[in-house]
């Protein structure tokens, strides 16, 4: 496996951990504090691989067809297993994920459609903008919430804070379809050519 490969699969192996990670002090009603001080600085580590994968791949050039796909296919497994912890405890809106997952699985069809055609759909800056909008949200609400089990939770401005992630999730519902219309246009733009040959 590449290099550039590899930093994308730690975000595969991450999700489930941070399953655990996420609900094991709700359901035991222990290591709160460990929690809010772990959780954060590790998905903020695991998130940078996003970076590191594309940078490394384009620097000693590993970019590959594969790359292309296994590289927003890590991002996704990730995203939508935190989106699922932080709406299951409100600071995420079901009416904002449901609509996000939708999106993405479209947008697995609309690639797994392009690979029978030959092409490999790397990301686009609107792909690119709706990935950093999740990382902020997502991000954001890991820091809210490990701020309200800290002992200080009674002096935070809930409703507030609570108002910005909403904003935040909208934010990254307009991308995610604005930038599934961009694929979905670009895709039929190859499948033209692909047909035209």
């Amino acid at each position: 496996m590449k290099t550039a490969d590899a930093l994308s699969s730690v975000r595969i192996v991450f999700a489930p951990i941070f399953f655990l990670l996420y609900f094991v002090p709700i359901w035991t009603d222990c290591f709160v504090r460990f929690s809010a001080f772990v959780m954060l600085p590790l998905l903020i580590l695991v998130e940078f691989t996003d970076f590191l994968d594309g940078f490394y791949a384009r620097r000693h050039n590993e970019v590959s067809d594969f790359g292309k796909i296994f590289d927003p296919y890590a991002d996704i497994f990730l995203h939508l297993t935190t989106f699922f912890c932080y709406a299951f405890n409100g600071y995420m809106p079901l009416w904002v994920l449901v609509p996000i997952v939708h999106r993405e699985f479209g947008m697995l069809f609309v690639r797994l459609v392009a690979v029978k055609h030959g092409v490999a759909i790397g990301a686009k800056m609107g792909g690119k903008i709706k990935t950093v909008l999740y990382i902020v949200s997502g991000m954001f609400s890991l820091a809210v919430e490990s701020a309200f089990r800290l002992e200080f939770a009674d002096k935070l401005p809930v409703r507030t804070l609570l108002e910005i992630g909403n904003c935040l999730y909208i934010l990254c519902l307009i991308f995610a379809y604005a930038s599934f219309i961009h694929y979905i246009v670009a895709f039929r733009a190859i499948l033209k050519d692909k047909n035209a040959k």
